[in-house]
Formats: structure tokens, C-alpha cells, sequence
């Protein structure tokens, strides 16, 4: 792509927030069905798994009660994907997506649940061979990318969603429902913390706010290192990066902050109609050029809208929590992760009313919000003429930019500028206009052989 088609697609503005029916999907005849690989509504999908050892597998199991599931890709062939390999014997097996892609034409939509750095390069794969795609959160390892396979998925008119299951819940409808009623007036303050990357006091789920090991190990005989590596700068194998340990890396994954993010922001988002912040601020422990560091505290401002005030949203990590929020009894836990709302009125902490005494005055509305079929059955009913999912790239596309102008907020890079002004943010062109610098973090360059 040549710089001027770079830099218009890039400042194309987003269509607005898209609100998915998840009931009462209907269904197309065939022939309304575009030709783009899509097969009748009336047929099962063939769908191929790639990255399938852990999120993979689980996506797999629930698609493969209705679908069939034709292919397998994953880059290490190691006891966990062989399990999968014995659950759908007449899949075929890859360790490269492109061998798979380009050897079968039977495949309608791919699952993608690889390592955050290779989410992109695969979906964009598969949306321009006219497959539907179900990518993992976060949607990207960077906002460029997810930019581009927003305007992809537009173009090439595929099913899209993206795997921050938690959108599907009747409880985020029903937060909804009392956000837009007024229960506790408009909200101008919003608290989201999570104990990752922490498992316990002794031990993480990956590691964080470490430097890069100069131990090199042999690579495993059931792993393909180059694939694993992918678009990301080759560097010797450890297993402090794989298996599962590469979140933290920012080569290879988005922290805390894009784990549980596209979870935990995306009910906020809905309840408060929110799209793109205005700037964004970040305060951490120690950083470095490596990892991701072991707590942070990453503030986001958004305007008004809708009759909505401007909102300040804060996220924790590492343990980190609000402080003691006046209005809160004392002796409330607010938990090792956790969503508090500051109304006017009153609060709702994971969904409850507060203080006690609003709570027992306040008369719920009925609920409305119709609920969904689920969150993979509603990417299968997409892909086959249906409402598009509620987390379709339309959707997470924007959701995962905010996600991840956190972690450029974190950058060791812009870390001391940030601890005393915001990083502003231009949406529409895909810039920082106070600090030019910043820019540069919104992608990066890819390994040679490997491309958008």
C-alpha cells in the first residue's frame, strides 16, 4: 500500500456505533446471499479453527454443535492441539494459515484465537478471501490494524464478531435498562480494575514488568518458532513466552489492559453510548521496552453526547483498585476486578444499586432489551443471512482502538511527558495532535514476508 492510500483509509471516519437486534434474526433465502463464498442459510457452515490449544478449543466445542469443522491450524503441534486434532479426526491439519487457506476452498469462516500480534495479519486473510471471521479480543495488537479490518469487514460485507462474550449477557441488558432510566441520574464517572496479570499474591497469569530473558532454549519439536513469531521482530525462544506467557510481551500481546478491557469496557460502552475519548492519561509502576508493567492506572475523558455529560472512565490493573468512593458503607468489597457507575443520584457496582437505601426504593422498569441466542450463535446466524452479531468488527473495532490507546498511554517511550498533560486523540485523523510523537505507536512495522 502506497502512503497516500495508507492515509486515506486510515482517516476515514467510522460509521456510528452499530446496535445489533440479538432476537428475532431473519433469515435470507439463498438467493439474497452474496457470492463472496457464502453458502445457503439452510446448510451448515464449514468453519476452520486456527490457534486452537486454549480459547480456540472452547469457541470450536460450541460452534461445532451446529457447524461443521473442517480445518485445524495451529503453530505448535503440542499435547493440547493434538486433543483437539482426535476431537474432529477428519479435519484437516496445518501450522500455517496461508497452506490452509490457500489449499481449501471448502472453508465459509474461520475461528481466530491466536496471540494478539497475529490477529490481524490472519483475520484480514480470511476477510479478504470472502470467509466470516470470529477473532479473540482484543480485535488487534494495534489501533491501525483494527482500523483496517474494521473498513475490511465493511467492504468484503463477511459476518464478523469479536470474542468478548460477556456482550451476550441478559446482566449487561438489564444494566442498560437502568442506566437509560435514570436509576441512579446521569452518570459523569466510571471505575473498571482487575487483579491481572496477578493470580494470587505468589503468582501471575503471565509475566509483566520483567526484562527480556537471555536464556535461549531449544524450540519444542512441536513448534514452528517463525510462524509463532510471525509479524514481530524475531527473537530466540523461551518459554517465558510460549506457551500462554506472551501476553505481557508487547511484541506479542496488549497486558491487562487488552485482556479484560474488551470485556469490561464494552457494557459501559452500551449503557453509555460512548465511542472514541478525547484523551487519555496513564500512571504505572517501573516501565520498560519489553513488558507491560505490573500495575497501571489509565484514565480516559469523553465529551457529551445524547443527553449524556462528558464521563471521566478510569481503569486499574495489578491490583490496583479505587479508592474508598464516598457513599459506599464502609465494609463493601468491591472485589479483585470490578465496574463501579457515579451518578448523580447513586452508584451500581457490579450491577447493585447503591446505597442500600436507593436500591430498596427503586423500581427496576421491566426488562426490554430482547436476549441473545448467544455469543457465537450470533456470528453463525450472521454468516448465514442474519442481524449482524452484537460484537461485530463495526462494533469491537472501535471499542479495541480505545482499549489500546491505554497501553500507547503506557508507552516507557511517552511516559514521563504523560505523567503531567493528556494525549489527545483525533479519530477521524487517526492522530495525536498534541504530541506528534505518539503517532507512531498507533501500528508498527511488520517482519519482512508478512503484511496487512
Amino acid at each position: 500500500m502506497d502512503d497516500k492510500t495508507s492515509k486515506t483509509l486510515s482517516r476515514r471516519s467510522f460509521i456510528g456505533t452499530t446496535s445489533a437486534a440479538l432476537a428475532g434474526f431473519t433469515i435470507l433465502p439463498s438467493t439474497t446471499v452474496s457470492g463472496l463464498g457464502h453458502i445457503a442459510p439452510s446448510d451448515k457452515l464449514n468453519i476452520a479453527g486456527i490457534g486452537i490449544g486454549g480459547m480456540g478449543r472452547g469457541v470450536l466445542e460450541d460452534v461445532a454443535r451446529t457447524e461443521n469443522i473442517v480445518a485445524l491450524c495451529d503453530v505448535d503441534w503440542n499435547q493440547a492441539v493434538n486433543r483437539v486434532f482426535n476431537t474432529y479426526p477428519a479435519a484437516k491439519r496445518y501450522k500455517d494459515y496461508r497452506a490452509m487457506l490457500d489449499n481449501q476452498n471448502d472453508i465459509d469462516a474461520v475461528v481466530v484465537a491466536t496471540p494478539d500480534h497475529t490477529h490481524a495479519c490472519i483475520s484480514m486473510e480470511a476477510i479478504r478471501r470472502g470467509k466470516h471471521v470470529y477473532t479473540e479480543k482484543p480485535l488487534t495488537h494495534n489501533i491501525y490494524e483494527a482500523r483496517m479490518l474494521t473498513n475490511a469487514a465493511r467492504k468484503y460485507k463477511v459476518a464478523t464478531q469479536m470474542g468478548n462474550q460477556g456482550q451476550a449477557n441478559d446482566s449487561s441488558r438489564r444494566l442498560r435498562e437502568m442506566i437509560w432510566d435514570g436509576a441512579i441520574g446521569p452518570v459523569n464517572e466510571v471505575h473498571v480494575w482487575t487483579d491481572r496479570p496477578n493470580r494470587g499474591l505468589a503468582d501471575t497469569y503471565w509475566p509483566q514488568g520483567v526484562s527480556r530473558p537471555a536464556e535461549v532454549m531449544p524450540v519444542p519439536a512441536s513448534l514452528d518458532w517463525d510462524l509463532f513469531i510471525g509479524p514481530a521482530p524475531m527473537r530466540p525462544f523461551n518459554s517465558s513466552y510460549h506457551p500462554f506467557r506472551w501476553r505481557g510481551w508487547l511484541d506479542f500481546g496488549t497486558g491487562a489492559l487488552g485482556d479484560i478491557g474488551c470485556h469490561s469496557f464494552d457494557p459501559v460502552f452500551r449503557a453509555l453510548k460512548l465511542r472514541y475519548p478525547t484523551s487519555v492519561q496513564a500512571v504505572s509502576t517501573l516501565v520498560n521496552d519489553e513488558t507491560f508493567p505490573l500495575g497501571s492506572m489509565v484514565t480516559y475523558d469523553f465529551p457529551a453526547r445524547e443527553g449524556m455529560p462528558a464521563l471521566r472512565l478510569t481503569w486499574y490493573d495489578g491490583g490496583l483498585r479505587p479508592p474508598r468512593i464516598p457513599g459506599i458503607r464502609e465494609g463493601v468489597q468491591l472485589g479483585a476486578g470490578g465496574t463501579l457507575f457515579i451518578g448523580t443520584r447513586g452508584m451500581i457496582l457490579n450491577n447493585q444499586i447503591l446505597p442500600e437505601s436507593l436500591s430498596e426504593s427503586y423500581q427496576r422498569p421491566e426488562p426490554h432489551i430482547p436476549s441473545s441466542p448467544g455469543h457465537r450463535q450470533e456470528w453463525l446466524l450472521a454468516a448465514k443471512g442474519g442481524e449482524p452479531g452484537g460484537s461485530n468488527f463495526d462494533w469491537a473495532g472501535p471499542l479495541t482502538e480505545t482499549v489500546l490507546l491505554g497501553n500507547i498511554a503506557l508507552r516507557p517511550e511517552l511516559r514521563e511527558k504523560l505523567s503531567y498533560q493528556a494525549l489527545e486523540f483525533d479519530p477521524d485523523k487517526l492522530n495525536f495532535p498534541n504530541m506528534p510523537e505518539a503517532d507512531e505507536f498507533l501500528r508498527y512495522e511488520y517482519r519482512s514476508g508478512w503484511s496487512l
